[in-house]
């Protein structure tokens, strides 16, 4: 059997002179790569409530635009901004109804705006009886406030870190 004979200056007595190296190179590359990797998640987050906001308002214009003067069945065609409401609201799941103002506007006459709860109660008839008929384009825009939590890493000089995600569409009225 053979004997190894480790002298002072070989390599396995100066590895263990170097073993702050290691926590210094993991702080040094694992603290970017974690607010990279934050950062992602956060701005995936942003990018699903922008595309959930789009395709809700396009269901809600949807629903209105089928549902004009001359449609099939008279004692149903009416709809309310309540109604649409909450098709959109149906169709945008995850989306806070206190923080999504929802803006209503038919071709002609007022524009009904506040957010979705305050929305989700009204029983007016939209689009208003003027601008009812086949070929008359409605519209209809959501806005809502994105907020990240990556803003405490900023300067509070920077703001309140709030983005307004918006999103709206518009089609003409069908039947």
């Amino acid at each position: 059997m053979k004997r190894y004979f480790v002298s002072r200056h070989s390599p396995v007595r100066r590895k263990r002179g170097c073993g702050g190296s290691t926590v210094i190179e993991f702080v040094l590359a694992g603290i970017p790569m974690f607010f990279v990797l934050l950062s992602m998640f956060e701005l995936s987050r942003g990018l699903w409530i922008y595309h959930s906001l789009g395709y809700a308002v396009r269901e809600g214009v949807r629903y209105a635009s089928f549902h004009g003067k001359g449609c099939t069945s008279p004692n149903t065609c009416s709809v309310t901004i309540g109604q649409i409401t909450s098709v959109i609201l149906t169709a945008g799941p995850g989306l806070d109804a206190d923080q999504v103002t929802v803006t209503f506007t038919p071709a002609s006459g007022s524009t009904s705006s506040g957010t979705m709860t305050s929305q989700l109660t009204s029983t007016t008839v939209w689009p208003p009886s003027g601008a009812n008929v086949p070929g008359q384009t409605v519209k209809i825009a959501v806005k809502y406030p994105f907020q990240t939590f990556l803003g405490i890493l900023w300067k509070q000089s920077v703001g309140q870190q709030t983005f307004y995600l918006a999103a709206s569409s518009s089609e003409p009225i069908q039947f």
